[in-house]
């Protein structure tokens, strides 16, 4: 459970946290190794397209971060999902983009009462 009102220190590492999680790549790398868990640098580049450089550098924030873990086997790095509680906070994210949509087309939806203009048509 969360203390109230939150502390300065805690809400820099919150903010810090948000910061990490604040950059595209690094969101469909999480949900990728979520899916594909024990997922190497080669794979992931692979799957989205970009350099394993790329990759590997972004990787390497997000284990500095804690988010995820990785395991030698061989020769090759496999990453993994280490800490559970990013997804939901993503989750959540997506679930708010999904509402406030909802919320926006709400708006813009025509009223069916008034009368249509030509220049809608």
């Amino acid at each position: 459970m969360l203390k109230r009102p939150m502390s300065e220190p805690l809400a820099e590492l919150v903010a810090t946290r948000l910061r990490i999680l604040g950059q595209p790549l690094r969101i469909r790398l999480i949900d990728l190794v979520d899916l594909r868990p024990e997922a190497t640098v080669q794979e992931l580049a692979d799957l989205l397209g970009t350099t394993q450089q790329n990759v590997s550098q972004h990787l390497g924030i997000l284990f500095r971060a804690g988010a995820l873990g990785r395991r030698k086997k061989g020769t090759r790095v496999h990453y993994f999902l280490d800490d559970q509680h990013i997804l939901p906070l993503l989750e959540d994210a997506a679930a708010s983009i999904s509402r406030q949509l909802a919320e926006l087309s709400r708006m813009v939806e025509p009223d069916a009462s008034e009368p249509v203009s030509p220049l809608t048509k």
